[in-house]
């Protein structure tokens, strides 16, 4: 049994809608979930409402406090961008902003640190910025390659033999350039925590997007995530903390309409 595929306008509203799907089935899990955001930059008042609330259920019923906007800073750091623009801001990362993130030799890294830094027989590449350059090059010469632009996460190599517990869970990138230059990504989770994880992955990786596009002259697309298997965890709080939860968001960003009066 699959789940209908989810399709959304906001990286707030696919997370609610994803997570109420997956709670519902037994055991709150479920595999091959696919979620389509429409625009996972757009971010109403009732979309920052209900990250504040998850915010809220993150430091109160989970052990590592982790806010939705920490967790979109493992995929892409926003801030650090903006304060140093591209590309002084990929040294500042692996030079001064992971080595205070890298908890101990055995720690696998960080979602952006491999993206700027994965692991070779000869050292470490920046994919992210060779894909970033090669596809500038192409739309610059009006030469628009739609499908090539691929970003491992995941290294076979290095992660294979690590711990089964603690390591990556998003594996994969594809970017894909649509006949309207519109920058589309699909990521591949091999796992995914929809409570701790889900709601801080789609910002991050929107802003993930936007940074590709903006440096290769695209538009912003759609964003499109395939767990493979997804779980509705709940922390350290009861089941009925999760339900009313999921209720209050769902108050806030599906609002009942009101009968028209006479």
């Amino acid at each position: 049994m699959f789940l209908p595929r989810i399709q959304k306008p906001t990286c707030v509203t696919a997370w609610l809608a994803a997570s109420r799907a997956v709670y519902d089935l037994p055991h709150h899990e479920s595999h091959n979930v696919v979620i389509d955001v429409e625009d996972p930059l757009a971010e109403t008042p009732a979309d920052r409402a209900a990250i504040d609330l998850l915010d809220h259920y993150l430091a109160t019923f989970t052990e590592n406090e982790f806010l939705v906007r920490t967790v979109a800073n493992t995929i892409f750091p926003q801030a650090l961008y903006e304060d140093h623009g591209s590309p002084e801001f990929y040294d500042v990362y692996r030079d001064h902003v992971f080595p205070r993130l890298k908890r101990s030799s055995r720690d696998w890294g960080r979602y952006f640190e491999r993206m700027i830094a994965y692991p070779g027989p000869e050292g470490s590449t920046n994919l992210l910025r060779e894909l970033v350059a090669k596809m500038k090059r192409h739309v610059g010469s009006g030469t628009v390659y739609r499908n090539i632009y691929e970003l491992p996460i995941y290294n076979p190599a290095k992660d294979a033999g690590g711990s089964p517990r603690g390591g990556q869970c998003l594996s994969f990138l594809s970017f894909k350039i649509d006949r309207q230059r519109r920058l589309h990504l699909s990521a591949i989770y091999r796992n995914h925590y929809y409570t701790e994880k889900l709601l801080g992955n789609l910002i991050g990786l929107g802003n993930l997007i936007s940074f590709v596009a903006d440096e290769t002259g695209l538009t912003c697309g759609p964003l499109t995530v395939l767990s493979t298997h997804a779980e509705v965890d709940k922390g350290l709080g009861l089941q009925s903390d999760l339900r009313h939860l999921h209720q209050v968001c769902a108050a806030l960003l599906e609002p009942k309409q009101q009968p028209v009066s006479d």
